[in-house]
C-alpha cells in the first residue's frame, strides 16, 4: 500500500494544530489582533502542515524533500515566535500560550528528526 502524506505523524499534528490555532485566534484573541498577529500565526500555522504536503510531493527530489522540511520547521518556530509575542502582549493567556508553545516545541522535534532520516535515508 502505497504511504500518503496523511499518514505521516507530523502531517497529522501540524494539521490538527492549524486548527487549534485558527479557531483560538477567532474565539480568544482580542478583536484587534484578528488580522495582525492572528493572522500571522494563522498563516504560520498552516504554512508549518502545508510545506510537509509539498515536500513530500517532491520526494522523489530528495533535496527538494528537504528543503521543505526546513521550510516546514522554520514555519513551526515562526508560530512560536508570535505565541510568545501574543503572550508578552497580553493578547493570550498564560495557559494557552503554555500549551500551545509545548505543542510546537513537539512538532519542531518531531519535524527535526524526521527530516535528519530523509536526509540519512
Amino acid at each position: 500500500m502505497k504511504q500518503s502524506y496523511e499518514d505521516l505523524e507530523i502531517y497529522q499534528l501540524a494539521k490538527q494544530l492549524a486548527v487549534e490555532i485558527h479557531r483560538m485566534t477567532l474565539d480568544e484573541l482580542p478583536k484587534f489582533e484578528m488580522y495582525e498577529e492572528g493572522g500571522q500565526i494563522r498563516r504560520s500555522s498552516k504554512s508549518t502542515g502545508a510545506n510537509i504536503v509539498e515536500g513530500f510531493g517532491r520526494k522523489k527530489y530528495k533535496g527538494e524533500y528537504i528543503q521543505f522540511l526546513t521550510y516546514s520547521l522554520a514555519s513551526c518556530d515562526e508560530t512560536k515566535y508570535h505565541l510568545d509575542i501574543l503572550y508578552e502582549t497580553g493578547s493570550l493567556k498564560k495557559d494557552r500560550s503554555e500549551y500551545f508553545k509545548e505543542k510546537y516545541i513537539e512538532l519542531g522535534r518531531k519535524i527535526f528528526n524526521f527530516r535528519k532520516s530523509v536526509i540519512g535515508g
